[in-house]
């Protein structure tokens, strides 16, 4: 069979693009990337950073890049919903870490350490001396699920984990809750625990809650569907969750801002882009699009299980025009990774 694995030269060495599962028998680090994403992309600052692991890591441990769209089944089975996302592996191909996202460099670069630090022992000490160091070395499975657990019930400021997505959600209290945020003009993300196992039974332990939906505000566990109905009947919803709606919020701090010259609407802008790591400006709500594109890009991150937040451009003319020159894009729906267009 064809090797799944093709070099390609990088600006000190080989790195190994990979499509399809890695070989087992080595330690391994997959980086999942996307040619939207600047930073992950060949030559981005990211993938730089990968090279300069890689060249430091010695010959102990494989690298390899996988662009996540171009292989979805590698992107399925490590459940990769973000990117950058990083997964480590054990000789074995087991999964020994993970850190999902780009933004903490030292902790990828721990990560690596740990693994390369395994990769080490295993080698050089008999396999009874040789357990310990590892397990020393590397986080421990259930350590690695808390940290992916963290990292994404801090994904957004509102999050939601549903059977299903906002489009098509798979059992009627998951139906309830979107509907009810969506009513209540709250943005928010979510994450289809029907897609994931591991998150799935992992969020009920982490967050000590047996049912979904579950709904976090800033990585605060609020409950689910009966306790949102209470919130609902003691008042406007997204006052008792303790933020803004999409709409009258950014009306309020456009009031706020009137006298604040140029810089404001600017300052604005570079907020909502950067609200969430995936960021979506369309027509109408993810729930319930107002236009054609931006129901298509809906259905496409919502098939991804991408984790993303939403501004309806309808609801606030300035952003809407004030938008077009701050990306120069003069069209909608316009998607932001890592506030970058």
């Amino acid at each position: 069979p064809p090797d799944p694995a093709t070099r390609h030269n990088l600006a000190t060495m080989a790195v190994t693009d990979l499509t399809s599962a890695p070989p087992a028998g080595k330690k391994a680090v997959l980086f999942f990337w996307a040619g939207w994403h600047a930073e992950s992309a060949p030559r981005g600052a990211i993938d730089r950073v990968f090279s300069t692991l890689d060249a430091s890591a010695g010959e102990g441990v494989d690298f390899y890049r996988v662009e996540a769209e171009a292989v979805p089944d590698l992107s399925l089975k490590f459940a990769v919903t973000v990117v950058p996302t990083f997964i480590l592996l054990d000789a074995a191909s087991n999964i020994v870490d993970r850190v999902d996202g780009g933004d903490d460099v030292p902790r990828l670069t721990q990560a690596v350490g740990a693994l390369a630090s395994r990769s080490g022992a295993a080698a050089s000490a008999p396999a009874s001396a040789s357990a310990p160091a590892a397990s020393a070395a590397a986080a421990s499975p259930e350590d690695a699920l808390n940290a992916r657990l963290k990292s994404l019930v801090n994904s957004s400021p509102v999050m939601l984990f549903m059977k299903g997505v906002p489009t098509a959600p798979q059992c009627g209290f998951s139906r309830q809750v979107v509907e009810m945020l969506s009513d209540a003009k709250v943005a928010f993300g979510t994450f289809d625990i029907l897609t994931d196992e591991d998150v799935r039974q992992g969020l009920k332990t982490y967050s000590d809650w047996p049912t979904y939906p579950q709904l976090y505000v800033k990585g605060d566990l609020m409950g689910g569907l009966d306790i949102m109905k209470e919130m609902a009947e003691e008042g406007d919803l997204a006052e008792q969750l303790g933020v803004e709606k999409s709409d009258a919020g950014i009306g309020a701090a456009a009031s706020a801002d009137a006298n604040g010259g140029e810089g404001s609407l600017d300052d604005r802008l570079k907020k909502l882009v950067n609200r969430h790591r995936v960021m979506l400006f369309m027509k109408g709500l993810p729930s319930a699009p107002r236009c054609g594109f931006s129901r298509q890009i809906v259905e496409m991150l919502d098939e991804e299980g991408a984790s993303y937040d939403s501004f309806n451009i309808l609801e606030d003319e300035e952003i809407r025009q004030g938008l077009k020159t701050y990306s120069d894009w003069p069209t909608f729906p316009q998607l932001y990774v890592d506030g970058d267009l």
